[in-house]
């Protein structure tokens, strides 16, 4: 009997020194941008991406967006896009057309993030039934689709914590046939905080989505962003994807160099963001990959594809991306 003990509790204690850990949640799969109108995403309209048209049928949009999407992978080395929709675009025949953006980058292999934006710009849903009626649509079309990701709203600022808790549950209730973590929930505020967001456990199982902007404060160092930054996501970088950061792209800044990132509010900036999510590899989807008058745009339209506005950006984003 002592024998047979002894025996068990040694392969017992050998578990515990061979058994491998579980691998760490992480979100540095999202290597991203977004694709943005030029008027901006917050429009009491159609949304519409720079390089479409309102008149464009769907084939058109989907050839033009084959030429954007394939510059995004290969000048970027990008695997998402995040496109915004409304009930304006979605609930209308602008939607039949739209889906080519959709649908082209699906058919590149790329994630799709499709993210709710407001057109009143007050920081709450502007028609509660419209809104519902729009993601009724867009989960019928792509909730099975595993490479489609949903943000139930951009940038809730209208709303408290626990009215923005409520809800995102309501979503998540009446859209329960997605999965949680095809779900990003974005943090308080201008999507500036996701500590709230992550402690609920209402929301358990999303992911989280935050913004971080380099106007929102004068520092000229990457310790100083670092410490603006690090707070907004607490314990949840696990779960949080940036899905939102950029930098001016057309002035002449250089983003690499080290210790030469240091003295300026951008080049600091930017490069605390991307050291930051690459340590904790978290993923960033950039504002904007394309957007036409956007001094932030990655890139600018090239004939029928692409061409990159600032290589030190670029190279700077790809080290955030881990790559």
């Amino acid at each position: 009997m002592k024998l047979f003990l002894g025996r068990a509790l040694l392969v017992a204690a050998l578990l515990v020194f061979v058994a491998p850990r579980p691998a760490s949640a992480a979100t540095n799969s999202f290597r991203g941008v977004n694709w943005a109108d030029a008027r901006d995403n917050y429009v009491d309209g159609w949304v519409i991406p720079t390089g479409l048209t309102a008149s464009d049928s769907y084939a058109t949009v989907r050839t033009k967006a084959d030429g954007i999407v394939s510059g995004f992978q290969t000048l970027l080395g990008a695997n998402t896009v995040r496109l915004p929709i409304n009930p304006q675009s979605v609930n209308s025949a602008w939607w039949n057309a739209y889906k080519g953006t959709v649908d082209s980058a699906l058919a590149h292999g790329m994630r799709v993030i499709l993210s709710y934006w407001e057109a009143n710009h007050d920081g709450f849903v502007d028609d509660t039934a419209a809104w519902n009626t729009m993601w009724d649509t867009v989960v019928a079309g792509y909730g099975s689709n595993a490479n489609v990701y949903f943000e139930p709203m951009n940038e809730p600022f209208g709303y408290s914590l626990n009215d923005w808790v409520n809800l995102c549950s309501g979503w998540l209730s009446r859209h329960s046939t997605v999965p949680r973590g095809r779900v990003l929930i974005s943090g308080t505020g201008y999507n500036d905080n996701v500590t709230g967001v992550g402690a609920s456990p209402a929301l358990s199982g999303t992911l989280l989505s935050l913004h971080f902007y380099g106007f929102w404060a004068s520092y000229t160092t990457r310790a100083a962003w670092t410490a603006n930054l690090t707070p907004r996501i607490g314990a949840y970088a696990s779960r949080t994807v940036i899905d939102e950061a950029g930098a001016p792209m057309t002035t002449g800044l250089t983003y690499t160099g080290g210790q030469n990132q240091d003295g300026n509010v951008f080049t600091s900036y930017f490069a605390a963001t991307t050291d930051y999510t690459r340590s904790q590899q978290m993923g960033v989807v950039y504002w904007p990959g394309l957007r036409s008058g956007d001094t932030y745009s990655l890139t600018r339209q090239n004939g029928s594809g692409l061409a990159v506005n600032n290589a030190t950006g670029v190279a700077q984003l790809r080290w955030g991306w881990g790559l």
